[in-house]
């Protein structure tokens, strides 16, 4: 991709192991970056670097104590985050009355608190080196809403929240702040959606996967590679411009 000019520069993507996150670590590995796979399953982590290169970085987002070690792990071994993709998220769903108050905070904590604290810790070393990329990896659920899920579209627009307010207070400093937000995306999430509409309607698995692909004018659901491509536009030098964008890849169901 032409104005990738990635220089080497670290990328750690949260939620790493698989589906968007491992997808998007393998491009930007591919484009050059030193990737910092951060997630929970270890041996997941350590295949990928098998595969692509990079640093495996054991890492609960909502453990205070687990973020911070691997931030001083990526920091010893690689150096400083050029690019933070916040990835890692957590769906469930339920109708309002039986949204529980620790599947509320769990959802908030992997969705909206945990990017934020990623955030808060690298962006400063962003500023003062006068280059940054902070990716949020959300949801059209952020743009819009869906029935029998609160706590998700609320953890996921509090995330295009506080990357517009980044994006306006980070406007002059070399550091870009965006959001890309798919739709139902052909991973396990979206298999786990696709179990909980057959145990609902007793519809087939072809059924129920169809119900979800009818969301995208497109009939399908997206591709992992497409949320990849769509998070490493943004990062090299060329894309110094795009800036507090929400960018929908649904295959146009949210028109905004």
């Amino acid at each position: 991709m032409r104005g990738m000019e990635t220089n080497g520069r670290i990328a750690l993507v949260t939620g790493a192991s698989r589906g968007i996150g491992a997808a998007i670590g393998a491009a930007l590995a591919a484009d050059g970056h030193r990737v910092a796979w951060a997630a929970r399953d270890r041996i997941a982590l350590e295949r990928l670097v098998d595969a692509h290169g990079g640093l495996a970085v054991p890492m609960d987002v909502t453990d205070e104590a687990s973020v911070q070690g691997g931030l001083d792990l990526v920091a010893a071994e690689l150096g400083p985050v050029d690019v933070l993709v916040n990835n890692a998220g957590v769906a469930e769903s339920a109708p309002l009355a039986r949204v529980t108050d620790e599947s509320w905070e769990r959802t908030l904590a992997v969705n909206l608190t945990a990017p934020f604290r990623l955030t808060r810790a690298v962006v400063p070393g962003m500023v003062a080196r006068g280059f940054g990329r902070v990716v949020f990896v959300a949801s059209n659920a952020g743009l819009t809403g869906y029935r029998y899920t609160a706590a998700y579209c609320a953890s996921k627009h509090g995330v295009v929240g506080l990357m517009r307010a980044l994006a306006a207070e980070l406007a002059t400093t070399g550091v870009t702040v965006n959001a890309v937000c798919p739709g139902f995306v052909d991973t396990d999430m979206s298999a786990a959606a696709i179990a909980r509409i057959q145990r609902a309607t007793g519809r087939s698995a072809e059924a129920a996967r169809g119900l979800l692909e009818d969301l995208n004018p497109q009939k399908r659901l997206i591709q992992p590679d497409e949320v990849a491509h769509a998070v490493r536009m943004l990062l090299g030098d060329a894309a110094r411009g795009i800036h507090g964008q929400a960018i929908a890849v649904d295959g146009g169901q949210v028109m905004k």
